[in-house]
């Protein structure tokens, strides 16, 4: 009997040693927390952009840090006894196993308040930001029909309510054009610098080998914002009306004016409106406006939604983007993009925490 125990032992350590779980924890940590913040930050601003849809207050809450810490104990207990052949109790063994896992993860949250809240959702979108968008890849046609209010003097949409306005058709049909533009690859940006070291950005447009079609474009554009005729470039500036023909004057919305226009594409139900929870959309897109894809489409009803892209509930209804609507969903995304180039926060180095995990 005593030779089996001895033969027991091997086995009885191996089942008392813990292998690392450190490793292992990166892999599903690291795209779990990544999934889960994702959707939260979806939710968030869905939920933000309807409530400003219903006149209530934004919140925004930012995930400052994660710090999850394991910790996996086992433990085996053996006793026994190996008698003679004349004793009365005989031989005997016990075998006991016990083990314990914690997961305790610690998650900070810090709320988006004065000063940070100004600077980020307050504070007209630079310029440069745009172009740079642009120039990386995006469509005129998504950026500037969400992001501008006012292009050398041309108006667009303003939200509803009592100032609510459908916008210039010119506005409109100046962003289609220079959308032509961008996609033909006419069109390039750049900054330059004076004496003094002050940026300007200058967009300039390439006069060799453009098809006609193009050049109609640039041709119409130039009499729409009243740019000098022989240009080949333009400096870009914040404002409402050009000082120059050379000049190409961008009046940007703030992030926060950008979800006030989205909360009024929302299709809520006729019952808010009929008690007053809401506005009704004043005024529908003109003949321009309505030839670009809608920015998006935000749906609601009493159920929940079966394949959205993200779902929010509000007051006694559910509000969604459906996964299938492309458009929608690059508008959503580019919205928070924005976000986050607009965070204006500087981070400072944040401490080393070594958390014990194994």
């Amino acid at each position: 009997m005593f030779i089996r125990l001895l033969f027991l032992c091997p086995a009885i350590l191996e089942l008392a040693s813990c292998s690392a779980i450190g490793p292992n924890s990166v892999h599903h940590d690291r795209f779990d927390y990544n999934q889960a913040l994702s959707d939260s930050w979806k939710e968030q601003t869905l939920l933000n952009i309807v409530r400003l849809r219903y006149a209530d207050m934004p919140i925004f809450l930012e995930v400052a840090s994660i710090v999850s810490g394991y910790t996996l104990e086992g433990s085996v207990n053996l006793t026994g006894n190996v008698s003679s052949e004349n004793t009365v109790q005989g031989d005997f063994l016990t075998l006991g196993t016990g083990g314990k896992f914690t997961d305790r993860p610690t998650i900070t949250y810090a709320p988006v308040t004065g000063e940070q809240f100004h600077q980020s959702f307050m504070t007209p979108v630079p310029p440069k930001l745009l172009l740079f968008l642009m120039e990386s890849g995006w469509p005129a046609d998504i950026v500037l029909p969400l992001t501008l209010s006012a292009v050398n003097g041309l108006r667009g949409r303003q939200a509803g309510g009592k100032r609510a306005y459908g916008g210039n058709d010119d506005f409109y049909r100046a962003i289609r054009l220079l959308s032509e533009i961008q996609e033909s690859g006419s069109m390039a940006m750049r900054i330059v610098r004076d004496e003094n070291e002050k940026e300007t950005i200058v967009i300039f447009f390439f006069k060799d080998d453009v098809p006609p079609e193009v050049q109609n474009s640039r041709n119409e554009i130039v009499e729409l914002l009243e740019l000098g005729d022989d240009l080949d470039q333009l400096r870009v500036t914040y404002g409402l009306l050009p000082q120059a023909n050379d000049e190409l004057v961008l009046m940007t919305r703030s992030m926060l004016q950008m979800m006030i226009t989205l909360s009024f594409l929302i299709d809520v139900p006729q019952t808010h409106i009929d008690r007053g929870l809401t506005f009704p959309i004043a005024n529908q897109p003109g003949s321009e406006e309505a030839k670009l894809d809608k920015l998006i489409e935000i749906k609601s009803g009493t159920e929940p939604p079966s394949d959205a892209f993200v779902s929010v509930r509000y007051l006694d209804h559910w509000y969604w983007v459906n996964e299938e609507d492309f458009a929608s969903k690059r508008t959503f995304t580019f919205l928070m993009i924005l976000f986050s180039m607009m965070e204006t926060e500087e981070s400072e180095g944040l401490p080393l925490v070594t958390i014990p995990a194994g």
